[in-house]
């Protein structure tokens, strides 16, 4: 189901439904069950991908054998490691489904190939990237000077539906804090009444 990224191409640009539909006639869907990875440290693929439906999530594994979740990928949200994407070099993160996951796979190739048909698209893969720095720039501001619950109010501005979708060790993952740290803040809120 390609129309789903054909329908985030269009609200992110001015193109008319027939250039739309031309760029994404060369992209292909992939199903991923719970659990199943689409990158392991090591792999060399230059590909993206957009979530049509489930959920994915972006990591890192430490020596120690302890997760660190760099980034989770709802539905219309996409996700890559750009060391090999871009880089061409092996991948030191996973990526794999919590949810049943259907993605649309966009080759590394794809912005540049489709410059003929649709010309502002790579000024779309710039904003994509600009607006990718400032995600990860945020990010390591607030582990680096956030409070728990800073981290915590923030992450569920960012992802409003994921609470009850993700559990609760992997948002402690990504906050940087243990679960216990993250049930003390969620009391905390719940005490002050924060729904």
């Amino acid at each position: 189901m390609v129309e789903k990224f054909a329908a985030y191409l269009k609200s992110r640009m001015p193109i008319t439904a027939q250039q739309a539909e031309e760029a994404v006639s060369c992209l292909k869907t992939k199903q991923v069950k719970k659990g199943q990875f689409l990158l392991s440290a090591g792999d060399l693929k230059s590909e993206a991908y957009f979530v049509n439906s489930g959920l994915l999530r972006y990591y890192s594994v430490d020596e120690k054998g302890k997760e660190h979740i760099i980034q989770f990928a709802p539905e219309d949200w996409m996700v890559s490691d750009r060391d090999t994407t871009v880089f061409n070099e092996p991948s030191i993160f996973f990526i794999d489904a919590i949810e049943d996951t259907e993605v649309v796979v966009v080759k590394g190739d794809f912005f540049p190939a489709m410059k003929n048909i649709i010309p502002e698209i790579l000024e779309l893969n710039i904003l994509m990237l600009h607006n990718s720095i400032r995600f990860m720039q945020k990010r390591i501001n607030m582990l680096l000077s956030a409070t728990a619950e800073e981290r915590y109010l923030d992450f569920i501005k960012l992802y409003p539906n994921l609470t009850l979708r993700v559990p609760q060790w992997m948002i402690a993952s990504y906050l940087g804090i243990t679960p216990e740290s993250l049930s003390r803040v969620r009391k905390d809120l719940a005490k002050r009444h924060f729904k």
